[in-house]
């Protein structure tokens, strides 16, 4: 569960960071895991942590839900990785409705593996253009040419979207013999539809035609719904010591997804998704002590995909990339992402208590607008502290501030480490 702070929004801060801050003590106070120390846990017990969430922006009005985390075991501990569950159930004095249902789930021995993205959204968002770098140097910010020499308004202001949004994204992998290596097939389906871009004004003279707008008819896709449908081959290799904790292993993960019309999608397309993850101990007496890496890709490799459906900032599995930035604040048709971050314990012997300090960076492109990657790259950092509610499954509950290009901001309450 994410709670974004913008610096649009700097006099509701305080109010988030208290009211989330509350929530918090609540989920710790009333968490079924401090029944550990009154019982022995039953072999293999499915371990839940619930995360209330109390919040209040402009963009949502006050938030109400419950944000519940779960970890299990499908077999014996020596031989089978921790099966992992994030939820949310969100509803919005704004008349918004969240839900999400992430798991990662390891079969017996990990004879195979399971991932699973449900999601179901009425929600609103703001868009800003495709492409890295500062927003004169997006297309619609200086205008869209609509006729011979005829322009449109430019404007940088965040585009603001409603939208319905459904997701399932189901993946089965099965492990190659002994091997940490696994290869599988998945379905993937994405629908977007009621779509209203606030900002859009035909009547007028000239006329503003947002970047979700322009893109839609120049690449044929209607401006109030669209869908994604297609089937996916796939290969992970996953040497993790622990699959929502790790202190050491390495995590590769490809996913080549094509989405033909014939199944559902508008129109045809392929991507391609190449992610990677390692973990560098800097201390041999403290295994928490270390430095976590990640990046992915994603591409679009052949036909058009629709707007929404672009690579996105924001849009992995689990929705933890870019602390710093709104989700889906930097968009392309290629993008790249990294991340580098330092944990560290903050007591000399136990590691019930850490920190995190993180660096992140973004490059996508805007082929209309002449943006390549690396054209430019957009930064987010920040700090953050973890407490381990789980010791035995290394369970974290974590806060996180980060910063970023342009005035950007977040604060972030979650379960698990973010990669």
């Amino acid at each position: 569960m994410k709670c974004m702070i913008t610096n649009k929004f700097k006099n509701t801060y305080s109010l988030r960071v208290l009211l989330i801050s509350i929530s918090l003590l609540f989920s710790l106070g009333y968490s079924p895991l401090n029944a550990q120390e009154k019982q022995e846990k039953p072999k293999n017990k499915i371990n839940v942590v619930w995360l209330p969430v109390i919040a209040s922006t402009p963009a949502n009005g006050w938030m109400f839900g419950v944000a519940p985390a779960a970890n299990w075991l499908m077999g014996d501990k020596e031989s089978t990785s921790i099966s992992s569950t994030l939820a949310s159930l969100i509803y919005t004095t704004k008349k918004q409705f969240l839900f999400t249902f992430k798991s990662t789930v390891f079969g017996h021995d990990d004879s195979f593996v399971i991932m699973q993205d449900w999601r179901y959204f009425i929600t609103s968002q703001p868009t800003f253009g495709l492409g890295t770098g500062p927003q004169s140097a997006k297309l619609v910010a200086s205008g869209v040419e609509y006729q011979d020499g005829l322009f449109s308004k430019g404007t940088e202001d965040p585009q603001y979207m409603n939208f319905n949004f459904l997701r399932l994204h189901q993946t089965f992998l099965k492990r190659s013999g002994a091997s940490r290596f696994f290869y599988g097939i998945g379905y993937h389906l994405d629908i977007h539809s009621k779509i209203d871009d606030k900002l859009l004004d035909l009547e007028s003279v000239p006329p503003l035609l947002t970047s979700h707008y322009s893109y839609s008819q120049k690449y044929g896709f209607n401006n109030e719904h669209y869908s994604l449908s297609g089937f996916s081959l796939n290969l992970l290799l996953d040497t993790r010591d622990n699959t929502i904790n790790p202190y050491n292993g390495r995590y590769a993960f490809a996913t080549f997804r094509f989405n033909p019309t014939w199944i559902g999608s508008t129109k045809s397309s392929s991507t391609l998704w190449v992610e990677y993850r390692d973990y560098i101990h800097l201390s041999s007496e403290r295994k928490r002590n270390l430095l976590a890496f990640w990046f992915y890709g994603n591409f679009q490799t052949s036909g058009a995909l629709p707007y929404l459906d672009l690579p996105a900032l924001g849009w992995d599995q689990f929705g933890r990339s870019g602390r710093a930035y709104p989700q889906g604040r930097f968009r392309g048709e290629n993008l790249l992402y990294s991340e580098l971050e330092w944990r560290l314990p903050l007591s000399k012997k136990s590691d019930k208590l850490g920190a995190v300090i993180f660096l992140n960076a973004t490059t996508a492109s805007n082929t209309d607008a002449d943006i390549k990657l690396f054209s430019y790259v957009n930064l987010g950092y920040g700090l953050g502290l973890r407490y381990m509610v789980n010791e035995e499954a290394r369970t974290n509950l974590c806060l996180d501030f980060g910063f970023g290009d342009y005035g950007a901001k977040g604060f972030y309450l979650g379960v698990n480490e973010v990669f």
